[in-house]
């Protein structure tokens, strides 16, 4: 394989697209693409060797969570905290895909005319 020139077209994860997008190299150091920019947004970062950056988890959310969860349920705060955590039913799926209906509201006649009368 050839080594990396100025220009060349890359795949890399854009950290403004959040996507593994099109890139151009920008520079290179010790033959390896050191800066890209992507070619849908035009944003320029460090390669990352097409690799996502880990999802930022705010381990003092997690504690306060798994701490609540505790109280309500503690087999399912022990799974939780295990990464275990169990399917819902089929039946609370089944209702909570159930759309609500929402009630009828009639409409302001100032509203359907444009504007209102001084």
């Amino acid at each position: 394989m050839r080594d990396v020139r100025l220009g060349d077209d890359i795949d890399d994860f854009c950290v403004r697209c959040k996507r593994i997008m099109n890139h151009d190299v920008v520079s290179v150091m010790n033959g390896a693409p050191a800066k890209v920019r992507c070619r849908t947004c035009h944003s320029d970062h460090d390669y990352r060797h097409e690799q996502a950056p880990p999802p930022k988890v705010d381990a003092r959310k997690a504690a306060l969570f798994n701490e609540v969860l505790k109280k309500v349920d503690p087999e399912e705060a022990e799974a939780a905290a295990e990464g275990e955590v169990e399917e819902p039913a089929e039946e609370s799926v089944a209702a909570a895909e159930a759309p609500a209906q929402a009630p009828a509201v009639k409409p302001d006649k100032k509203a359907v005319k444009g504007r209102a009368k001084k």
